[in-house]
């Protein structure tokens, strides 16, 4: 069973579903709600209850939080049975990174297995299913330039930005 809420931020209408595990998915900010709904539908076949629950209502409150600049971190319980076992692990590897600073995929790659792994890496930054509560916005290339993220550059320039880390990147 999963249950979704879609609500309005300041930066946009976002979704967070939620399974009997834990927060499963976050859509990051849209224009409008039918392109959270959109999305949802992309990435969950079965239809899912609407309205909130304890859990979700503490996941909006948080993100809400984060990104009004009140809050540094996370406190939620996650499903990550969507991930393999090696996206699982560079998932926790990046909810290491603090808030206001970065890393580059070589550094989660050397976490995980070595620096062969970096484009593993990549793909598995790339299919996050928790953005911003799992931070992979703070992953940039090894040599300070931005790189990629999922929910598009000017995301995640914004949620550099939120942390003040942007300006490393432009002098890098």
């Amino acid at each position: 069973m999963h249950r979704a809420i879609i609500f309005k931020s300041p930066w946009g209408w976002m979704g967070i579903v939620e399974s009997l595990k834990g927060i499963q998915a976050i859509v990051l900010p849209k224009q409008s709600k039918r392109a959270v709904e959109s999305d949802l539908s992309a990435q969950f076949s079965e239809p899912m209850q609407r309205g909130t629950s304890p859990s979700l209502e503490a996941a909006r409150c948080q993100l809400l939080d984060y990104l009004t600049g009140r809050r540094k971190s996370f406190d939620l319980p996650l499903d990550l049975t969507g991930g393999t076992m090696f996206q699982r692990q560079v998932w926790r590897t990046l909810q290491r990174v603090p808030y206001s600073k970065l890393r580059s995929y070589r550094w989660v790659a050397a976490r995980v297995g070595g620096p062969q792994y970096a484009r593993a890496v990549g793909n598995a930054v790339g299919a996050n299913p928790l953005p911003i509560v799992i931070p992979c916005h703070r992953i940039v290339a090894h040599d300070a330039s931005l790189g990629g993220f999922s929910g598009g550059l000017l995301m995640k320039r914004k949620l550099l930005s939120l942390e003040g880390t942007l300006t490393q990147l432009q002098r890098g």
